[in-house]
């Protein structure tokens, strides 16, 4: 089993874990209502993915 050769310093240790954080939560608007989704979802406000009706959101209620 491989065993360090030396101490890792806390140094060194917390400049390569600077760059394990959390990233934003992506979104897009909804080219037709303009409504805040996730991109490659439909949009649960009209309905619609990309550009097309997918789901009657009248009907759904």
């Amino acid at each position: 089993m491989a065993v360090p050769a030396r101490h890792t310093s806390k140094t060194s240790k917390r400049m390569r874990q600077t760059h394990y954080k959390i990233s934003e939560k992506t979104t897009t608007k909804c080219p037709k209502c303009g409504a805040v989704i996730k991109p490659h979802r439909v949009c649960k406000e009209c309905g619609s993915y990309k550009g097309k009706e997918v789901i009657d959101v009248k009907t759904a209620e």
